[in-house]
């Protein structure tokens, strides 16, 4: 039975890199992946071919979407809904509401896997995320640790050094800008940044 399943966990969880191996599982079973990111990340293109990349190395080529694409669209255009295909989304919390009802939609004739984060640099939920938490068939959380070993939950916006509470939502970004954490680390250490009165 085709379902809508929505893959979540902390950055640095390996999301991305289950994604690609969710790919080569379909393909060697004779399946036609069609895999999507957010033209909005920006951080691997090679040759001017948008790709999706991990941290240890897996790439693949992907095709993209705006937040004004809709999928409904994007499977006719890529003649998606057969019986051999499948969705694989990466960044799926860049997703518009909209779209994830779309992809609800495909998701009865083929099945769409979506990988993403849950929540944002303040801990509040992205609009693809929580609409994919509100209509998925399956949500299965990918775990990661924070530095003191517990679960991490927080995606916490690091900027000269410090935990940042305010900006822009999206700020594409990896390693060098996010760091997971335990919610309680999160906590402590923001607090100890705070300035003193």
């Amino acid at each position: 039975m085709n379902k809508l399943y929505f893959k979540y966990g902390a950055m640095g969880s390996s999301k991305t890199a289950q994604a690609l191996m969710c790919r080569y599982n379909y393909i060697t079973k004779g399946f036609k992946v069609f895999l999507f990111k957010p033209k909005k990340d920006t951080r691997c293109v090679v040759n001017g071919v948008p790709m999706v990349s991990t941290r240890i190395g897996l790439t693949s080529e992907c095709l993209e979407f705006a937040d004004t694409d809709s999928f409904a669209d994007l499977c006719k255009k890529y003649d998606i809904l057969h019986p051999n295909s499948v969705i694989i989304i990466d960044e799926a919390q860049f997703l518009t509401r909209d779209q994830v009802n779309e992809l609800k939609e495909a998701s009865r004739q083929v099945p769409v896997l979506c990988y993403g984060l849950l929540t944002n640099f303040k801990t509040e939920l992205f609009e693809g995320s929580k609409r994919l938490v509100e209509i998925a068939d399956s949500l299965a959380e990918i775990k990661s640790v924070c530095r003191c070993g517990r679960k991490a939950t927080v995606n916490a916006r690091i900027v000269n050094g410090r935990i940042a509470t305010e900006g822009d939502e999206v700020v594409i970004g990896a390693d060098e800008s996010y760091e997971s954490m335990c919610y309680n680390c999160f906590v402590k250490r923001k607090n100890a940044e705070k300035p003193q009165n």
